[in-house]
């Protein structure tokens, strides 16, 4: 258990926190690096879903397994945006706020499953209104067009 979590640690640290910036509190790592070079985006979000397995060997329920990939998914998604997306890198850190949520769910399982579902629940909710509003517009737009018809 100790080998995962030290792997976890270490992951963080490569990705989110290697580098100081002069003058400042700010830590950056690879991840926003990485995301300047064409697909270095996918490949942090690669090296990230790892963290993810680590979890759930460590035994994190789906709930919380659920909520870090979450952050993976937004944070590989939004890193995609040029040069926008790698600020919200800097910025995000994803794979820290994953190590949290482990550590989180290890000293207090109930408390943390709980929060992380609330979470889960929440982001299914967005999603659906998203899809409904993206159906809800493509019924307009067919409506409008055949409409000129």
């Amino acid at each position: 258990m100790t080998r995962e979590r030290d792997r976890l640690h270490a992951l963080v640290r490569i990705f989110d926190e290697l580098i100081r910036i002069p003058g400042t509190n700010l830590r950056i790592g690879l991840d926003p690096l990485l995301g300047l070079l064409p697909g270095g985006d996918a490949a942090g979000g690669l090296v990230s879903a790892y963290a993810i397995v680590l979890a759930g060997r460590l035994g994190a329920p789906p709930s919380v397994v659920a909520r870090m990939l979450l952050n993976v998914l937004m944070d590989t998604a939004i890193g995609t945006i040029p040069f926008l997306g790698d600020l919200f890198d800097v910025g995000y850190k994803a794979n820290r706020r994953n190590l949290t949520l482990l550590e989180e769910y290890l000293r207090a399982p109930g408390r943390a499953r709980r929060s992380s579902q609330v979470v889960v629940v929440l982001a299914v909710a967005a999603v659906l209104l998203i899809v409904a509003g993206a159906i809800a517009l493509a019924a307009w737009l067919t409506r409008q067009v055949l409409s000129l018809f």
